[in-house]
C-alpha cells in the first residue's frame, strides 16, 4: 500500500481551535455550579504549623470554606503511586517540608473572592533548621536506582580500568561542571477542576497522563478506579511538570467533596515554583582522555543532584557517558542528596540535557588540548555498537548528521583559535555538540472505528501537549485504512478511552502511533474479511492478499472494488471497530535504541558588556520515521530554542537563608524570547528502523535539546577563550 499521508506537513488539527479560542483548556471547561479554590502556601522552608487563623477569611462574603489540616477530610488511602509519580501534601498534617508548600485552600463563589480569602489566612509556624544547599549535604550523598528508558537502571556502571585509561591518554581533561535549578514555565499553569456525583469523581486536569491521575485519586480516596474519570483535551505546555498529579490535584478533589460543589483550582505563576517540581541542580565531574589521534582511552562521569526529604528523584545526568562514545574504559556514577525543597521532577530531556552539557563541554576541552577539530575528535571515537553492552544499534545515522550539519553550517570556517574573528566589534565563535536520546517505547492501546459515512474515528487516552498528536495519529490511521486525511478524526485525553502511557520521554509517537497502526490495520483486515464473506460484495470469495485499501474503498488486484459506505450499509449500518495493543518485545533486548543528532552554533560576544547572542544554529537529527514534517520540525525547533534558554538564561535562584525560590515569575525567571533567537535551522534525516517499534518512530521532542546548551557554551569558548563550566552563561562570568 502506498503511503500518502504519513510524512506530509499537514497543519495541526488543533491549531485553529487554539488561535480562535475555541479550544477549552482544563480550567476553562464549563462545569455547572462550580466554585473556585485558591491555595495558601507556606512562607517557610521547614517546620510545623502552630496555628492557622481562618476566621477573617471565613467571614467574607461568598466564602464557602477555608480548608487546612485542622478541618480537612481524612484521606482513607495514601495516594502515592509507583513510577514517575510524586508524594504529595494534601492538608493531612501540620508539617511544612518546603517553601511554597500548599497548607490551605480557600473556596469561594468567585475567583476574586477566593483570592481575597486566601490572602486573609494567617499562619503561625514553628521554624526548623533547613538547607537548600547541595554542598551542605554532600557528606550524606547516596546512590539510588534510576528510572530511565522505561526500566530501573543501576546508578553506577563501569567497564575496563578508567584510572589506567586516564593515565594512558596523550591528553586528558578532568573538570567540574554545574547546571542550576530550572523551573517549568508552560504558558498554562497547573489547573484542576474536580466534580463529585456520589462516590464518582470527574476531573479535568492539566495533565500529561490521565491514567496516573485516575489511579492516584482512586487510591487516595479509597474508591474503585472505574469511579474516576479524568479528561484533558488541551494542554498549554507541560515539559514534564504535568507528568505527575501534584498536591493541588488531590486538594481540588478533596475540597470539592468537602463543599459538595465542583471546584476549580489553578496555580498562580508564583505557585509554579516549588510545589510542582523542576529540573534539579547538578554538580558533575567529567574526566576524559584520548590518544593523539583522538581515540578515547577513558571516560568518567560522576554527578550529584538533590531530591526532597520525603521523596526520591534522580537526575540521570551520567547515563549518556555509557552509550555515546567508544572507549575501552567507561565509568558513570549517580548520587543524590536530600534537601528541604519540593521534589524535583522530569524536565524536557531530564538527565540527558544537563549531562550532555558536561560531557560535550569536556569533549570540546579535550579537542582543544589535542589541538584537534572537535568534530574530528568525535568521529575518532564514533561508537559502531553500544559501548555499555556491545549491542548493535537498531539504527544510527549520527555520522550522516555530523556531515550534513557541518556542511549546512559551514563548519570549515570555524575560527581555529579563540578571539581571532570579529564581526561588528564582537567576537565570533562556533561550537558543536552531539545529541543523543533513548528511543523509548511503552505499552499502549487504541481503538479504530469505521463509521457508516465512510469516515473513521480513532481513539486513545493519550495527551497532545502541543506536539501534534491530534494530527499525526490521524495520518497513520488514514494510510492504514486507505482514507484521505480529512476523513479520519483522532480523539484523545480521556481515561475512558483505551489506555496510553504518559506523554513524556519522547515516546508518545512511537507508543501510541504503533497502537493506532495496529488498531487501524486490524480494522482494515476485518473490513476485508467482511467483504470476502458478503455474497453481495464485488470482492466476495477473493483472498485477502488480493485486496488493498485505497480512497475509501477496498480494491482488488483485478480492479473490482467495494466502498466502505456500501460495505457497512449491507452489514447492518452500524460502525465497525477494532482495538489494537502494542508493547515492547524481545527486540529491546537485542538492540540499543537511540535517536541521534548534531548541533552547530555560532555566537557573537560583546567584549565590553559580556553579552552573548546566538546568531545561528543548525541541528541535524535522525529519529526513525518522520510522521509529519511540519510537527517534527516544530519539535526540533522548540528544543533548540530551549537550548538557548538553558545556556544563557534559565536559573531558579534560592535565597538560602529563607530556603525559598526568589525568581518566582517571568520577569525574574528568564527564558529565551524572540530577541534572543537568531537563525535556527532544524533538519532531519529519515531512517528505516525495523526494530525500534511497529511504527518505526523515534521521539523528537527532547532530542533537539540534548547537546544544544553545550554547543553554545563551546561556541562561547571559541569566541572568547573563556571556558564557562557553570550554566547559565551570564555577562558576569565572561567579564
Amino acid at each position: 500500500m502506498t503511503t500518502r499521508n504519513v510524512g506530509q506537513p499537514f497543519v495541526r488539527r488543533d491549531g485553529r481551535a487554539k488561535v480562535t479560542g475555541e479550544a477549552r483548556y482544563s480550567y476553562e471547561v464549563a462545569v455547572p455550579d462550580a466554585v473556585y479554590g485558591v491555595l495558601v502556601t507556606s512562607g517557610i522552608a521547614k517546620g510545623r504549623i502552630v496555628e492557622i487563623d481562618t476566621s477573617a477569611a471565613e467571614r467574607e462574603a461568598g466564602v464557602l470554606a477555608v480548608i487546612s489540616h485542622k478541618n480537612a477530610l481524612r484521606l482513607p488511602g495514601e495516594p502515592h503511586l509507583e513510577g514517575p509519580d510524586r508524594v504529595v501534601q494534601a492538608l493531612q498534617d501540620d508539617r511544612i517540608r518546603y517553601s511554597n508548600q500548599p497548607i490551605a485552600v480557600a473556596v469561594a463563589d468567585t475567583f476574586e473572592r477566593a483570592v481575597h480569602a486566601a490572602m486573609l489566612v494567617r499562619v503561625n509556624a514553628e521554624v526548623a533548621a533547613h538547607t537548600v544547599r547541595v554542598e551542605d549535604e554532600l557528606h550524606n550523598a547516596f546512590p539510588h536506582k534510576i528510572m530511565a528508558g522505561g526500566k530501573l537502571q543501576e546508578p553506577d556502571e563501569s567497564h575496563g580500568d578508567v584510572a589506567a585509561g586516564l593515565v594512558a591518554g596523550a591528553a586528558r581533561v578532568e573538570e567540574a561542571y554545574e547546571t542550576p535549578f530550572e523551573t517549568h514555565n508552560p504558558l498554562e499553569p497547573h489547573a484542576t477542576v474536580a466534580s463529585w456525583s456520589g462516590d464518582r469523581l470527574t476531573v479535568y486536569d492539566a495533565s500529561q497522563w490521565v491514567f496516573a491521575v485516575k489511579k492516584k485519586l482512586a487510591k487516595g480516596f479509597g474508591i474503585p478506579p472505574e469511579n474516576v474519570r479524568v479528561v484533558t483535551k488541551f494542554v498549554g505546555g507541560a515539559f514534564g511538570c504535568k507528568g505527575s498529579a501534584w498536591s493541588h490535584v488531590v486538594i481540588a478533589a478533596l475540597a470539592a467533596k468537602q463543599v459538595a460543589r465542583p471546584v476549580k483550582l489553578a496555580l498562580s505563576r508564583h505557585q509554579m515554583f516549588g510545589p510542582v517540581g523542576g529540573r534539579p541542580r547538578t554538580r558533575q565531574k567529567v574526566a576524559v582522555a584520548a590518544q593523539r589521534d583522538g581515540k578515547l582511552t577513558a571516560i568518567r562521569h560522576e554527578t550529584v543532584s538533590p531530591t526532597s526529604r520525603f521523596d526520591v528523584f534522580v537526575e540521570a545526568s551520567a547515563l549518556q557517558a555509557r552509550h555515546l562514545y567508544a572507549s575501552p574504559n567507561i565509568e558513570s556514577r549517580h548520587r543524590i542528596v536530600r534537601l528541604d525543597i519540593g521534589t524535583p521532577t522530569f524536565m524536557r530531556a531530564p538527565g540527558e540535557s544537563s549531562g550532555s552539557f558536561a560531557l560535550e563541554s569536556a569533549m570540546d576541552e579535550l579537542a582543544h588540548r589535542l589541538e584537534m577539530d572537535p568534530l574530528a575528535l568525535r568521529l575518532a571515537s564514533y561508537a559502531e555498537k553500544d559501548p555499555a553492552d556491545g549491542k548493535p544499534f537498531s539504527s544510527k545515522s549520527l555520522r550522516a548528521c555530523y556531515q550534513e550539519g557541518a556542511r549546512r553550517f559551514g563548519w570549515e570556517k570555524r575560527p581555529r583559535t579563540p578571539r581571532s574573528q570579529t564581526r561588528s566589534g564582537q567576537f565570533v565563535g562556533m561550537g558543536m555538540a552531539t545529541a543523543m536520546y533513548p528511543a523509548n517505547f511503552a505499552p499502549a492501546q487504541a481503538l479504530a472505528r469505521m463509521l457508516p459515512d465512510g469516515s473513521a474515528q480513532v481513539e486513545s487516552g493519550t495527551i497532545d501537549l502541543g506536539t501534534g498528536a491530534y494530527t499525526v495519529f490521524a495520518q497513520i490511521a488514514a494510510d492504514e485504512l486507505g482514507l484521505p486525511f480529512e476523513k479520519v478524526r483522532f480523539d484523545l485525553g480521556d481515561s475512558d478511552m483505551p489506555e496510553a502511557p504518559i506523554a513524556a520521554g519522547s515516546m508518545t509517537a512511537a507508543s501510541v502511533g504503533s497502537a493506532v497502526l495496529v488498531a487501524s490495520r486490524a480494522l482494515r483486515d476485518r473490513l476485508i474479511r467482511t467483504a470476502i464473506v458478503d455474497s453481495a460484495s464485488p470482492l466476495h470469495g477473493l483472498a485477502p492478499i488480493e485486496i488493498r485499501a485505497e480512497d475509501g474503498r477496498l480494491v482488488a488486484t483485478s480492479g473490482k472494488s467495494d466502498s466502505y459506505v456500501e460495505l457497512i450499509r449491507r452489514a447492518g449500518g452500524k460502525p465497525i471497530e477494532e482495538r489494537g495493543k502494542t508493547a515492547p518485545g524481545d527486540e529491546r533486548e537485542k538492540f540499543s535504541m537511540h535517536g541521534f543528532g548534531a548541533h552547530f552554533a555560532e555566537v557573537l560576544v560583546d567584549p565590553d558588556l559580556g553579552t552573548v547572542h546566538v546568531s545561528r544554529m543548525v541541528g541535524v537529527f535522525a529519529t526513525g520515521r518522520i510522521l509529519n514534517a511540519r510537527t517534527a520540525r516544530s519539535q526540533f525547533l522548540g528544543g533548540m530554542v530551549w537550548g538557548i534558554g538553558m545556556a544563557l538564561h534559565e536559573h531558579s535562584v534560592f535565597d538560602e537563608k529563607l530556603g525559598r525560590i526568589m525568581t518566582r515569575d517571568l520577569s525574574d525567571y528568564h527564558v529565551a524570547v524572540n530577541a534572543d533567537v537568531g537563525s535556527i535551522e532544524p533538519l532531519f534525516l529519515e531512517e528505516e528502523d525495523a526494530h525500534v517499534d511497529p511504527a518505526g518512530v523515534k521521539g523528537a521532542g527532547e532530542l533537539g535539546l540534548c547537546g544544544a546548551a553545550a554547543a553554545i557554551a563551546n561556541a562561547v569558548f571559541n569566541a572568547t577563550g573563556k571556558r564557562i563550566r557553570e550554566l547559565p552563561i551570564t555577562p558576569d562570568k565572561l567579564l
